[in-house]
């Protein structure tokens, strides 16, 4: 079983940045999918960026194209995320999430999940 943290939200401005990160332990991340969601208030959890194990092919969700980066230090056990050009529609709860899979997409149904930490930009 994989245990994941995840950590380093805060408030922010529009247009500021912010670096999430979310530390494993049980298992390595170079050998696991993940991926990080978010959940706005009274919206759906969406998918926002995903890295393969394996290849570390990464994608993304177009809403943060270019703006957001998802990256993983094997030494660390850690997976981050940058927030960079926030928008208040960055707003949520963002969660990591890892699975055993590959390939993996943003719809797998990711078995080991984080207790989120939260995003809040303000306009």
């Amino acid at each position: 079983q994989v245990q994941l943290v995840e950590s380093g939200g805060g408030s922010a401005q529009a247009g500021g940045s912010l670096r999430l990160s979310c530390a494993a332990s049980g298992y390595s991340v170079s050998g696991l999918c993940m991926a990080w969601f978010r959940q706005a208030p009274g919206k759906e959890r969406e998918g926002v960026a995903i890295i393969q194990r394996l290849t570390s092919v990464t994608y993304y969700t177009d809403s943060v194209k270019g703006r957001f980066t998802i990256s993983r230090d094997n030494a660390k056990n850690t997976l981050y995320l940058q927030l960079n050009s926030l928008k208040p529609e960055d707003t949520g709860m963002y969660y990591c999430a890892a699975h055993y899979i590959f390939p993996c997409n943003l719809g797998t149904a990711f078995a080991n999940w984080g207790q989120g930490t939260q995003v809040t930009v303000s306009s």
